[in-house]
């Protein structure tokens, strides 16, 4: 049984991928119930149901009590039958509906609801750009991913199983009331317009309070996680009351947000309490007043006490329930700043994947700034042949690294383009151009799971003696074997800890070349691709980087100017633009920039601050 209800909704069913999600409350989430709009439907059903049985058992209990009147023998003869079957209801068929309303919502709804919302989002979170995610904290943006399908989930579950049962419940009860006498109406009436000022005047204020609330936690996450990410820095610089200092302003701001947030629903208990008096006084008062001048049985006195104690009971639960709704709703409003954002680089429409012959590249007045008047490229030419090798050298800043990143597409350019082998990138799908392009960073960070797992990034369909044999090639396969995690995992099943942190850096370098020897791709960047090893593992890794080069094309970034010398060409790069090119032979004779960083070098590096 609870299988079929667990598979009523698939929350990874197929759906159109929007780049511009819906940015307004209601509409994100009508966007993600699509798939249930047939269960919400049974639900809601149910639940008012439900509430109508509720209702219909107090009036009964106020006509069983008018019965009772009469001799217990003349009661079970005209009665008995009645009763019985009551009896049978409430025993069978009562439980019967609320099963199948706590099973549609507990086990079809709530894990299926806040599964779909946490897939499409973080699917929709991948998606976006390099920049995109370099604007913000990623434990800020993983805290949303995960509070928010919960709070849509609590959301819905009140919607069901507070808000539609109560109206039911309160309109159930002014019925009751009126058919027993239409003059007991009255006080409920007064009760309920009391009572909707204040559930008024509590969701003004617990929705953005909430959202303020929220949005602190996520701070808090934010500047928590990136203490820990960053924990070498801190303790290297004994920064530990600099980062308590750090968090503690936002701590202090969660607790301040959170006061504000508890005062609303000290007031509101306060008030409700009070108004619960005038409920039970005002219904009951009456009904007994009504019975003392004979126009009320003693079944309705009994049904109006039981209805208003009920009342009084489900008043906190409603109105908590309300306040939990709208909190929920400022979680999710707070969440939708990061998953309902629309994605800030997409692929064209109709556009194809790269088709790689040669693996020439040309840049065309290629600019980029970074929204900033300075910095970045500016207006660089360059065509790179196919399977030609060029070192790209320059200060800190000069632009190198942008003109990489703009060849993986990780931003769009500001101005002009980037063609290979004639295609324009812009217009060839983001994946495609990356699987033709292998990179090995200066920043060679890790996932953190096995050295395999890391390894297969470069081609997941790997066998487990290519793995190897990319492993051999980057000097690294006699490191792992050696490896061993706090799990007892050893070699290759070994984990790596976050980024790689269990490793040293030129541990971590020699995986991530494997992974990109393994990936073999036709074009290939290099960043740095030797500046964590030690002369001696460099000087072997250098014969496998020169193997890796054979028939590619080439763009390597180095400090180090003895790693370059061997290309084909070298580009000097100088506030974001190319201001020499030739081979080394020919740079040294023009005695201009890369003379000059040449002649300072110590011990083969760069001083990339070097002044003219």
């Amino acid at each position: 049984m609870f299988r079929f209800f667990e598979n009523l909704v698939d929350p990874y069913t197929d759906y159109d991928e929007v780049d511009t999600p819906p940015t307004r409350l209601w509409p994100f989430l009508l966007e993600y119930s699509q798939p249930f709009m047939k269960v919400f439907f049974w639900t809601a059903l149910l639940s008012i149901i439900v509430a109508g049985v509720e209702v219909g058992l107090i009036y009964y209990m106020g006509r069983v009590v008018d019965l009772l009147s009469g001799g217990p023998e003349q009661v079970w003869q005209t009665y008995g039958t009645e009763l019985v079957l009551v009896a049978l209801f409430v025993l069978f068929l009562r439980p019967a509906l609320h099963i199948l309303d706590v099973m549609l919502l507990n086990n079809a709804i709530l894990p299926n609801f806040g599964t779909l919302i946490r897939w499409r989002s973080h699917k929709h979170v991948l998606r976006q750009s390099v920049g995109w995610f370099e604007n913000d904290f990623a434990g800020r943006i993983a805290n949303r991913i995960m509070q928010t399908p919960p709070a849509a989930g609590e959301v819905i579950f009140q919607v069901f199983d507070a808000i539609s049962f109560s109206l039911a419940y309160l309109i159930g009860a002014a019925v009751l009331l009126m058919v027993a006498d239409v003059r007991l109406l009255i006080p409920l009436l007064i009760w309920f317009a009391l009572y909707a000022v204040l559930v008024r005047w509590t969701v003004r204020r617990v929705g953005p309070a909430s959202q303020a609330a929220s949005d602190a936690r996520s701070t808090v996450t934010g500047r928590v996680v990136d203490s820990y990410s960053n924990i070498h820095s801190v303790k290297m610089f004994a920064h530990n009351d600099h980062e308590l200092a750090y968090a503690k302003e936002a701590i202090e701001n969660t607790r301040k947000t959170f006061q504000v947030e508890m005062r609303i629903f000290t007031i509101m208990d306060t008030v409700l309490v009070t108004l619960n008096g005038l409920l039970i006084v005002g219904v009951v008062g009456w009904a007994v007043a009504l019975w003392m001048q004979g126009q009320a049985s003693v079944g309705v006195v009994a049904a109006a006490t039981a209805l208003t104690l009920r009342l009084n009971a489900m008043t906190g639960w409603i109105m908590w329930a309300l306040t939990t709704f709208f909190r929920q709703l400022g979680v999710v409003a707070e969440g939708m700043e990061t998953i309902a954002q629309p994605i800030d680089l997409v692929d064209d429409k109709g556009a194809q994947p790269l088709t790689l012959t040669l693996g020439a590249i040309q840049l065309d007045g290629l600019s980029h700034h970074y929204g900033r008047e300075t910095g970045g490229l500016d207006a660089v030419d360059l065509a790179i042949g196919a399977g030609e090798k060029v070192g790209l050298i320059g200060r800190s800043g000069a632009g190198k690294s942008t003109l990489v990143k703009l060849l993986l597409r990780f931003y769009d350019a500001d101005r002009g383009r980037i063609l290979i082998d004639g295609q324009d990138i812009v217009t060839v799908t983001q994946d495609s151009l990356r699987s033709n392009i292998g990179m090995v960073q200066q920043d060679s960070s890790l996932l953190h799971r096995s050295v395999r797992d890391n390894i297969l990034y470069g081609r997941p369909d790997a066998t487990e003696a290519q793995i190897i044999a990319a492993a051999k090639q980057a000097e690294a396969h006699e490191f792992i074997l050696d490896l061993e995690d706090p799990q007892g995992r050893t070699g290759y099943d070994a984990h790596v800890g976050e980024r790689g942190v269990k490793l040293s850096g030129g541990q971590r370098q020699r995986i991530t070349l494997a992974r990109v020897v393994l990936k073999d791709a036709p074009i290939l960047l290099l960043d740095e691709a030797t500046s964590a090893l030690d002369s001696e593992v460099e000087a072997a890794i250098q014969d496998t980087l020169y193997g890796m080069m054979q028939g590619k094309t080439v763009i390597a970034i180095a400090h180090r100017l003895s790693t370059i010398a061997q290309m084909d060409r070298i580009l000097v790069m100088d506030q974001g633009r190319i201001v020499e090119q030739g081979s080394h032979a020919e740079l040294l004779a023009q005695k201009g920039l890369y003379a000059q960083f040449w002649a300072r070098q110590s011990g083969g590096f760069m001083n990339p601050e070097a002044a003219e």
